[in-house]
């Protein structure tokens, strides 16, 4: 019998990161969560640290995984994001210019 094929959703949203692990029939097998950092650097401002974001990604990601019987077998990876917050990155560098803006 072949293993089962999985999805990975990854959800990045204000207040933290997410990742579940779905099998074929939709059941979560594994799911692992992290808070990230606001800050808010004068009223009515929300920021965040680009960098944070992208190793709470990660780290949420290899967590979910980590838990499946079969991690070769993640057949798609599905990603949403905070639609409202903006992130400048330096094309020579890859690093944030600044802190996303929330």
């Amino acid at each position: 019998m072949e293993t089962p094929a999985y999805v990975l959703a990854l959800d990045q949203g204000t207040t933290s990161c997410r990742a579940i692990l779905f099998d074929q029939t939709g059941r979560v097998v594994s799911k692992a969560q992290q808070a990230i950092t606001l800050s808010f650097p004068q009223p009515g401002w929300v920021e965040q640290d680009p960098e944070e974001i992208l190793k709470c990604q990660i780290d949420v990601l290899r967590n979910a995984a980590a838990e499946a019987p079969h991690q070769e077998k993640i057949a798609a990876v599905g990603i949403t994001n905070q639609r409202e917050t903006i992130v400048l990155w330096d094309r020579l560098t890859g690093r944030p210019v600044y802190p996303a803006i929330v």
